[in-house]
């Protein structure tokens, strides 16, 4: 999610080797991109954004996550999600795709660090972190229903410690066809959900329109994912923003939040 304007790389975690300068590509700015940088901050004013806290906890307690250990947090947006585990004692990169985002995620005042990339290439050669997060979709349910997903996984799963984490959020098919709207679009054959969505502008004064899409899985197609990219998958659940809990998957739940860890021994091919 991006505009044109010069990014400075965060630092690395502690200990970590310095951070690639990320490969430019070019290309139009996605959707997501554009909606990032007429929202800004004003995305932090909408309701899910409002779960921070709440998901922050689960996440601390359900990894057993302790001050010190470092994080990645994968499409981190904003940084809602950085900043609280970074308030919680925890070492924490934030990446994203759109400019504006990290921008907005650099002008907070905890210790996370933040720098723009792609997920599917990660600029952290050589790092080990304690535990991965991509959450409220992040960039991995912005991929378009193809390989790149799988790819994404892969390049995350690469950054852990043997033993380690990664946790990951995705649109729930189940949920996007159950409760598909007038104005909504679902293509079976690649899981994408496509919608028109109005938000408002950073200053509030303006309303814009974007045709925004996200790629929607099923319970069995993360398993899967999760397994390609060399990762056992621990645990599916359905959650929804600000209530996240050890539910089985079911089909009113927006949200399908995965647990997986990198084995313990690792697995051969697995660096960037």
């Amino acid at each position: 999610m991006t505009r044109r304007v010069p990014c400075t790389p965060a630092p690395p975690p502690r200990g970590a080797p310095a951070p690639r300068a990320a490969v430019h590509i070019p290309r139009q700015p996605t959707e997501w991109e554009r909606l990032a940088d007429f929202t800004g901050r004003a995305y932090l004013r909408y309701a899910h954004t409002k779960g921070t806290a709440q998901e922050v906890a689960f996440l601390v307690d359900e990894l057993a996550l302790r001050p010190g250990e470092r994080v990645l947090d994968a499409g981190c947006g904003p940084g809602r999600h950085a900043h609280a585990l970074a308030d919680r004692g925890l070492d924490v990169v934030g990446i994203d795709l759109a400019a504006r985002f990290v921008e907005v995620a650099a002008e907070g005042e905890s210790s996370a660090r933040f720098v723009r990339a792609d997920v599917r290439r990660p600029p952290l050669r050589g790092a080990s972190f304690d535990a991965v997060v991509c959450l409220g979709q992040g960039g991995f349910g912005l991929l378009g229903g193809g390989t790149e997903e799988t790819d994404a996984l892969r390049a995350l799963a690469a950054l852990l410690r043997p033993g380690a984490p990664l946790v990951v959020t995705a649109f729930s098919a189940y949920y996007a066809v159950r409760w598909l709207e007038q104005d909504q679009v679902f293509d079976p054959g690649t899981g994408v959900h496509r919608e028109t969505a109005s938000v408002r502008s950073e200053a509030g004064t303006d309303e814009g329109r974007f045709e925004l899409t996200s790629t929607c899985f099923t319970p069995r197609e993360l398993r899967m994912a999760g397994a390609a990219a060399g990762l056992d998958v621990e645990a599916v659940w359905s959650v929804e923003p600000g209530r996240w809990a050890r539910r089985p998957p079911e089909l009113d739940l927006p949200e399908l939040l995965v647990v997986a860890r990198m084995p313990a021994a690792g697995r051969p091919g697995d660096s960037l």
